[in-house]
């Protein structure tokens, strides 16, 4: 059976997209038949469903981010150290970490970058030790390069196939004072020059990495984004048995669910919803999903001054829910998801979710979510530097008939076909195994 240990990066107690896509590829790599392990550092993760990472946490966030801005923290008693690394102490004294900016972590992300030869050598050799004395996998898989660090001296100790999956590395780079960026990068690219391969879920990411690491392109593979659909409920039927009667409810449900960011567009949806609401009496428009604390006076503020041009029935916040059921039941109150971001998304995979429920997205045309489109046959894309493209589009959505039940359960069916753990494992598990 082969082994394969991927090493994931805990969202310092937020619901974190990446941890939450390397939870559900475990998954699916365990039905495929693999015995696949999932290594959580710095935090714990914190995913909507059940979670199937190991307890231990290697690279403790704690310890590493003191280490970095405490000389001397390094000789404190190793007990000491090794209970700050238990995980529930970690998710409790990180529970307000989200706050931290990204660009106060150049100096950590650089030491963590020279993995053993950096200051946080004692913790990268750990990882290795377990690693290629305890765990002794054929594959190991790094979640983000920014993990890859330690891969120089696991090269020299591991004979199996090393490989990292690119997941939007480049957005937290970008957000590092220059100085920091330009060495993480380089260490970076020199890391991932000593790998067996590069994974991205999109063709679009892998062209961009390609350039923005400097790495050749036969290094590059795409894998399948995978999607958990058990526990998903089934798409909301419309109007009477008869597909195309009209519903007793004629209001147009626009939505958000994504984190609540400028990366992901959220003022751009506020801002853009706007004249489609004064136009159209019967659309009304939610907004969902994690709110960063760093960016909620920034939120706040926007959602305040676009609720004054309409009013809080029609134009709302729903928050972030608690869980995976609650998620999908926000969801599903949607007609259309509509996700302006200006950063070019490298997954996507809120249009997978939405489209498990049924539900059609309005897209910018850039990133991977064009390919997201074709995929699964269904959606409609914008010009990203246009309002006015969005808006004209968007009232062109709201406009026209809504979708029959026979066109959301075709939706459905194919986010099944081609996304489900039972369809991506098989071929992920292959791809790894001739690598």
């Amino acid at each position: 059976m082969q082994r394969i240990a991927i090493i994931t990066a805990g969202g310092a107690g937020m619901f974190c997209g990446s941890c939450m896509q390397d939870n559900t590829l475990a998954r699916a790599l365990r039905m495929a038949g693999t015995d696949a392990v999932l290594i959580p550092t710095y935090t714990p993760i914190r995913v909507d469903e059940e979670n199937h990472s190991s307890q231990r946490v290697f690279l403790g966030g704690i310890n590493v981010y003191l280490d970095s801005r405490l000389p001397g923290w390094k000789f404190l008693p190793p007990f000491l150290k090794h209970w700050l690394d238990r995980p529930a102490v970690i998710r409790q004294l990180t529970r307000f970490s989200s706050s931290t900016n990204a660009a106060d972590l150049g100096p950590l992300t650089v030491d963590l970058l020279q993995g053993t030869h950096g200051p946080e050598r004692t913790e990268c050799r750990e990882l290795i030790r377990f690693l290629t004395d305890e765990l002794r996998p054929d594959t190991i898989l790094f979640s983000n390069a920014l993990l890859s660090g330690i891969i120089p001296e696991l090269r020299e100790r591991f004979l199996g196939r090393i490989l990292t999956l690119l997941q939007g590395d480049d957005v937290f780079l970008e957000g590092l004072p220059e100085k920091y960026r330009l060495a993480a990068l380089k260490l970076m690219s020199d890391n991932c020059r000593r790998i067996d391969g590069v994974l991205t879920h999109s063709q679009y990411y892998a062209n961009f990495m390609q350039n923005y690491l400097s790495l050749p392109g036969e290094l590059f593979h795409q894998i399948p984004l995978t999607l958990e659909t058990d526990g998903i409920p089934l798409p909301a039927a419309i109007g009477t048995e008869n597909d195309d009667a009209s519903s007793s409810d004629q209001r147009f449900r626009v939505g958000y669910f994504a984190r609540l960011c400028p990366e992901k567009g959220a003022d751009l949806f506020l801002q853009w919803i706007i004249p489609v609401l004064q136009q159209h009496s019967h659309v009304v428009a939610s907004l969902g999903g994690y709110l960063p604390a760093q960016h909620r006076l920034w939120f706040e503020q926007r959602l305040q001054a676009a609720q004054r041009l309409v009013t809080p029935e029609r134009l709302h916040y729903f928050g972030s829910p608690a869980d995976r059921a609650a998620k999908f039941q926000a969801l599903s109150e949607f007609d259309l998801l509509f996700v302006p971001s200006p950063y070019r998304e490298p997954k996507g995979i809120y249009v997978l979710e939405a489209a498990a429920l049924g539900i059609p997205s309005l897209l910018p045309e850039h990133g991977a979510l064009p390919e997201r489109v074709t995929q699964i046959g269904s959606g409609t894309l914008f010009h990203p530097n246009s309002s006015e493209d969005a808006v004209r589009q968007l009232n062109r959505v709201v406009s026209s008939p809504r979708q029959t039940n026979s066109d959301r359960h075709s939706l459905r069916m194919s986010v099944q076909q081609r996304h489900s753990p039972a369809t991506t494992g098989p071929v992920i598990a292959a791809m790894l195994a001739d690598l």
